[in-house]
């Protein structure tokens, strides 16, 4: 059994609990030194709540969501000076290529994945910002 160090903590904010359910899987899957729990919020407020309790490892952050916006979220997120240091990466449908350079150049998120990904894309998007961020091993 990992000891808690060892363990990655992620909140996935998502209106979908599909998503989430699927997050959870591929995220089980990994095998190594470490391992990841997810804890799944639905919608931005309780998102965000979840946040200020637990401050993860990491958010996975979806846009689209009918109480609190994913902006939103980040925003607040930012100016909150003790969770404002935790990397985002945005999951969303908006595939735009103005939303992503929105998200990536003028939010300044750790990254935007869309949806549909694989898993492989999930993985590396979220371990790539984990060792930028000092939380992985590089």
């Amino acid at each position: 059994m990992a000891s808690d160090s060892d363990i990655i903590h992620v909140i996935c904010i998502e209106d979908e609990p599909e998503m989430i359910d699927l997050v959870r899987l591929i995220l089980s899957r990994k095998t190594g030194d470490y391992s990841y729990q997810v804890h799944g919020a639905n919608g931005g407020r309780a998102g965000l709540e979840m946040i200020q309790e637990l401050k993860p490892d990491l958010v996975l952050l979806d846009l689209m969501m009918p109480d609190m916006d994913g902006w939103e979220v980040y925003q607040q997120m930012k100016s909150d000076e003790s969770i404002s240091d935790i990397p985002v990466i945005i999951i969303t449908a908006k595939a735009q290529s103005i939303d992503k350079v929105l998200g990536l150049h003028i939010a300044k998120v750790n990254d935007y994945v869309t949806k549909p990904f694989g898993p492989t894309d999930l993985l590396e998007s979220i371990e790539r910002v984990l060792r930028e961020h000092g939380r992985l091993p590089a």
